[in-house]
């Protein structure tokens, strides 16, 4: 089992769909512009396999194998034609989204996904020569460790097209939903308006965060908390998403203002070490 699976953005996100992809038998190329981000991923992909052979996952020899899978390019037109998945994994812009896709589409995979968590998938499907090949594909943070994958289909995508990608989400691992393309689909939708009460009620000193945090893991058996989500997903990501859904929604997802205050100062969460909680070494101190 093979293929060639192409994921576009070496974020926090891409490198999981990157994870996941060569641990299930893709060839996969990692396309990042930055070089040190590029590397940076690498180096933490290799990190993450190393971890599963130590807690017994993985042996080395999947690890190694998972290793060799992996090919970093600096750039889309350093990858081939008709691979068999592109999936862009970049930031929640609208414009940056529809120029990758678009170059995307001209390698010319059988499946265009991407993994917006909030931008309608018709507008991202503007300017696309082939709509019906593309479709969203939502993942979870982090990647290897969330069953869920949202499939959303575009008013313009095939059925052919759903058919391909639930079969991915098996493959993958990954337990699909299918949804409708609508502003923040179901899972942000649902999962930011949670996430701004819980910022609201920071800045209003309700309760500390790691109150309100505990107080949704043991009352409501939320895996992690709100909070700590969305340092894990990114500040900055998460003020991006609001600011698509107040746009589509209205002021009922207008952003608090310690969010924008927390993101102007680069208090963006688990990447920068510093959100509602202190990271050091990939973990809350």
């Amino acid at each position: 089992m093979s293929g060639r699976f192409v994921v576009v953005g070496a974020g926090t996100m891409g490198l999981g769909i990157a994870y996941v992809a060569a641990g299930a038998g893709y060839r996969v190329e990692l396309v990042e512009v930055d070089p040190a981000r590029g590397a940076a991923a690498v180096t933490r992909l290799g990190e993450l396999w190393e971890r599963g052979v130590a807690r017994g996952k993985l042996t080395a020899a999947d690890a190694a194998a998972n290793r060799e899978r992996l090919t970093l390019r600096a750039g889309l037109a350093e990858v081939a034609e008709r691979p068999d998945v592109i999936v862009e994994a970049v930031p929640e812009r609208l414009d940056l989204k529809r120029a990758v896709l678009r170059e995307a589409e001209g390698r010319q995979p059988v499946l265009l996904g991407s993994n917006t968590s909030s931008i309608p998938i018709a507008e991202l499907a503007e300017g696309l020569d082939r709509p019906a090949d593309f479709i969203g594909l939502h993942f979870f943070n982090p990647v290897w460790a969330m069953a869920l994958l949202e499939v959303v289909v575009g008013p313009a995508t095939a059925r052919e097209t759903t058919d391909a990608a639930v079969a991915l989400a098996g493959r993958l691992g990954k337990d699909p939903v299918v949804v409708r393309d609508m502003p923040g689909f179901a899972t942000s939708r649902l999962g930011v308006t949670l996430g701004l009460e819980a910022i609201r009620m920071v800045a209003d000193g309700v309760a500390a965060p790691a109150d309100i945090d505990k107080a949704m893991v043991l009352g409501y058996r939320h895996p992690v908390g709100p909070l700590e989500l969305t340092d894990l997903v990114g500040l900055d990501v998460r003020l991006d998403i609001a600011r698509t859904l107040q746009a589509a929604y209205g002021d009922r997802f207008a952003p608090p203002p310690l969010l924008v205050e927390m993101v102007a100062d680069g208090r963006l969460g688990k990447k920068s070490g510093q959100g509602f909680y202190t990271w050091k070494d990939g973990a809350r101190s």
